[in-house]
């Protein structure tokens, strides 16, 4: 009789599940997740599952549990091996499978680890994932006998991704893949594209030596700024850990954001769908909204996480979505899926094709002062409360908030935005304004709030 497993209460997430390996996170856990996801599946008709894992030192060892798990609930495991997330995506998509599941641990640090899953086309998230918690305690699984086999996946997606690159002249560009598990499929993209590359850090190693695979802070963006001012690149592009999150800077080394980013694939991407839905996220730019109108498309504002994005593109047919950390979303040509691979190829197409420099298309939108995402550490029992403490005290003093995810509030300077991650046990607050003094103001109210909630607030 197979027995009851309880979770840590930390690593069942909005949108994904996370934990620290040998603490809130073990192998034992990955077994009892397959049990019940693969429940799950069957119940539902399915018979084939998609799996696939990241370069972290303990992702082998998980992706052996969860395919034990699936493969006792009676599913055909098919076994795609190390890559990063987007490629299980699009083997899932691509094979048809009723299901796929990545182990990774996204841009934490190197002793965390986790899944992200999609169940059919779509991701799998919120109240679905508590639900599996439910049912491995109550050890509610079906039995089966199932088996799992290796699939090689690799050469197809090189080729998927190639196919919509269509630039009119070669570039020069420097790759930081992180050590990440992006490195061997950048190597044959990168092949098969024209132009000169320069690749950084495209050994996959879990340890990350050289620097933390995450492309939204400017720190982990020093050695492609470096290369790119050495070598005189057009441009560099940076992949998080798993290869959904893309970074880019321009042939100055100015770091071009991910809501500067989504602005410049809107404008393209409007031209084959007038008048379409650009939806982003709470911590994107007001300048991102203001341009997707001026181009004709309308903008929606929406909750941060990929999957959360992921369903409300498939809800209001969006051809285009993004965040501000990277996360960048094509159902333009593409699955609707989050791969920076895919994007890094659509932005060598358009800066090819728009024949000038990135930096120049960056300068074309309206110049605003913002932070870059501002982190402070705050437990997992606390982050949310903090949030809830601010709004409540907003909302006392008749201050107009716009809750979707978190608190942002609009001011005569601008705006400012305080939200707990899903992700990690993080604060995470940004502010733009039209001034420098503006945003002195705007930091000086979230640093106000932050402090009458006990959070030192060095901003």
């Amino acid at each position: 009789m197979t027995e009851a497993h309880r979770f840590h209460p930390t690593i069942l997430r909005e949108y994904d599940i996370r934990g620290v390996v040998g603490d809130t996170l073990n192998p034992a856990d990955l077994r009892a997740l397959g049990r019940a996801f693969g429940t799950l599946v069957v119940r539902q008709g399915g018979r084939r599952v998609c799996v696939g894992y990241d370069g972290r030192v303990s992702s082998p060892d998980l992706e052996a549990a969860l395919v034990g798990g699936l493969v006792a609930c009676g599913l055909t495991v098919e076994r795609i091996g190390l890559g990063p997330t987007p490629m299980l995506y699009y083997a899932t998509r691509e094979r048809q499978a009723d299901a796929g599941l990545m182990i990774t641990g996204s841009h934490n640090p190197p002793n965390y680890n986790g899944i992200k899953m999609m169940l059919g086309k779509g991701p799998f998230y919120g109240q679905s994932i508590q639900d599996l918690g439910a049912a491995t305690a109550a050890a509610d699984y079906v039995d089966g006998s199932g088996a799992a086999v290796e699939i090689d996946v690799r050469e197809a997606y090189v080729e998927r991704l190639l196919r919509d690159y269509d630039g009119q002249r070669p570039l020069k560009v420097a790759w930081d893949a992180g050590n990440g598990a992006t490195g061997e499929i950048l190597r044959r993209l990168t092949a098969r594209l024209p132009g000169e590359h320069v690749l950084l850090f495209d050994a996959i190693d879990g340890t990350f030596p050289n620097h933390h695979p995450d492309p939204t802070v400017a720190e982990n963006l020093v050695d492609l700024q470096r290369v790119v001012a050495e070598q005189g690149c057009d441009l560099g592009i940076g992949f998080d850990g798993d290869g959904d999150r893309i970074g880019a800077i321009d042939h100055l080394g100015r770091i071009v954001w991910g809501d500067q980013l989504l602005a410049l694939y809107a404008e393209v991407v409007l031209k084959s769908h007038p008048g379409a839905t650009i939806i982003a996220d709470v911590k994107a730019s007001q300048t991102l909204f203001d341009e997707v109108a001026r181009l004709g498309g309308q903008p929606l504002m929406w909750k941060t996480g990929h999957s959360l994005l992921k369903a409300k593109m498939a809800e209001t047919g969006s051809p285009l979505a993004g965040e501000m950390s990277g996360h960048i979303f094509f159902a333009d040509k593409w699955y609707g899926f989050d791969d920076a691979l895919y994007c890094a190829v659509r932005l060598l197409a358009l800066v090819s094709q728009a024949g000038v420099p990135l930096a120049t298309l960056r300068d074309r939108l309206p110049a605003v002062i913002n932070t870059p995402e501002i982190r402070f550490q705050v437990s997992e029992e606390r982050k949310f409360a903090v949030v809830n403490e601010v709004k409540t005290r907003l909302l006392q003093d008749g201050v107009t908030v716009n809750d979707i995810d978190g608190v942002r509030v609009n001011t005569p300077d601008g705006w400012w935005l305080l939200r707990a991650s899903n992700t990690q046990d993080v604060l995470v607050a940004r502010a733009e304004a039209f001034t420098e003094a503006g945003l002195v103001r705007l930091k000086a109210i979230l640093a106000d709030q932050l402090t009458r909630s006990g959070v030192q607030a060095d901003l």
